[in-house]
């Protein structure tokens, strides 16, 4: 049985379920843990039903936020998940434009800056007194 994820070849798939309010975040069956956690990590509900066989395994955006607030935790999800190296979709209906830009804006924040190396100077030889011509 595969999911959204599965069907879409994607990591996470954010979207809404059919005659339903609640937003679910898929993975593909079988996803890793560090996938799972990181979705823990961003504020994301996992859900997991056991059965004789496979374990089914998905993350919903808490349903206790205000409708405005669950699109705004799904878009602020994305840019970390982008990061970690995922591939991800999102229903264009839920997605916050101004929440996605503050994530990356806060990612981009906490990302250490190149630093500037200056080429390594040459060993360092005597002084040398300057020439002198001769007229």
């Amino acid at each position: 049985m595969g999911n959204r994820a599965d069907d879409c070849g994607t990591d996470v798939e954010f979207y809404v379920k059919a005659l339903t309010s609640t937003i679910y975040a898929a993975t593909p069956t079988g996803a890793s843990e560090k996938l799972l956690a990181l979705l823990d990590h961003l504020g994301m509900e996992r859900q997991e039903v056991r059965t004789g066989g496979p374990v089914y395994v998905w993350h919903t955006v808490p349903d206790h936020l205000p409708e405005a607030e669950q699109k705004r935790l799904a878009s602020r999800a994305i840019p970390a998940l982008l990061v970690a190296g995922y591939k991800v979709n999102i229903d264009p209906d839920l997605f916050d434009e101004t929440a996605y830009q503050q994530a990356v804006h806060a990612i981009r924040a906490h990302q250490p800056r190149p630093s500037v190396h200056s080429p390594a100077s040459p060993a360092a030889s005597p002084p040398t007194a300057p020439s002198r011509r001769s007229p």
